[in-house]
């Protein structure tokens, strides 16, 4: 059996919100495996947490902008919230994101910046600072259709999460539609919602749901005849958590976020969402 070290503990009580106890009892029934002890934290009823991740959050600033039809998110990392909220590299990370809007997200190292490139600037940068300063992740959409809108969240006088939100088959001057993009956005920022559609979802994601679910029940003791309609209720319940249609609005929860495109015509649809969150994979 590995070793359940209190570092382990820590580290699995951190991902699910369980107590230490639960954490090390889970740990020790299945050999140390943190993905496996959320599973059976859950099974038991002692988290919510539908998976584990090791990655460690590091510190960093996003942003969010659009400029006419393009819409762009870019996350520059660094070691420490100090410099992340600086104004000369949350200024940094608003030129660089001007830049991709401008010249696309095909090179950014290599972009034109204040007479040097986007990759020169960044890593002049992390010699000044004397951090590990580095291009995180960058989105861009482009609609040819429709409209983008965009959201970023500001904390720590920075931006620590940036959404981008494509609808299609609107009118791009529509206030209306540019409303409900905007509140889209500033929805995903909150919901941190995975798939856009119910069949976006990778079958074996399903599937570890699914198994889970059941034991989860028979834990219950949920008669055998009732178990797969309990499954299957739970199984939409684990759908509105993570697929953005499906899920409640953060505005007003009685209405999904599936419903509130309706209500733009028969034609409006989200083609597409992207959510980045400074120090996150």
């Amino acid at each position: 059996m590995a070793e359940v070290t209190a570092a382990l503990v820590a580290k699995l009580r951190k991902a699910t919100g369980a107590g230490m106890m639960d954490c090390k009892k889970a740990l020790e029934a299945t050999d140390g495996d943190l993905e496996k002890a959320t599973d059976w934290l859950r099974e038991n009823g002692l988290s919510n947490a539908s998976k584990y991740s090791e990655r460690e959050a590091t510190e960093g600033s996003v942003e969010a902008l659009v400029d006419g039809n393009v819409g762009v998110l870019v996350e520059l990392k660094c070691n420490t919230d100090f410099v992340a909220k600086g104004s000369d590299f949350v200024a940094l990370v608003t030129k660089i994101a001007n830049a991709v809007a401008a010249g696309g997200d095909a090179d950014v190292a290599s972009l034109a910046l204040d007479g040097s490139t986007v990759g020169e600037t960044v890593t002049q940068t992390a010699a000044t600072l004397g951090e590990n300063v580095s291009l995180g992740r960058v989105v861009r959409y482009e609609a040819t259709d429709g409209l983008v809108d965009a959201y970023k969240h500001i904390q720590n006088e920075r931006g620590t999460i940036g959404v981008l939100v494509e609808l299609g088959g609107v009118d791009p001057a529509s206030d209306e539609a540019r409303a409900v993009a905007h509140e889209i956005a500033l929805h995903v920022s909150f919901a941190a919602p995975e798939y856009l559609t119910r069949d976006e979802v990778p079958a074996d994601v399903i599937e570890r749901e699914r198994v889970v679910l059941e034991q989860k029940s028979r834990n219950e003791n949920v008669p055998e005849a009732k178990l797969a309609g309990a499954v299957t209720g739970r199984l939409n319940g684990f759908y509105k958590e993570v697929v953005l249609l499906e899920q409640p609005s953060v505005k007003d929860p009685k209405v999904s976020i599936g419903k509130l495109v309706e209500g733009l015509g028969a034609g409006a649809s989200v083609r597409r969402f992207a959510r980045v969150k400074a120090g996150e994979e």
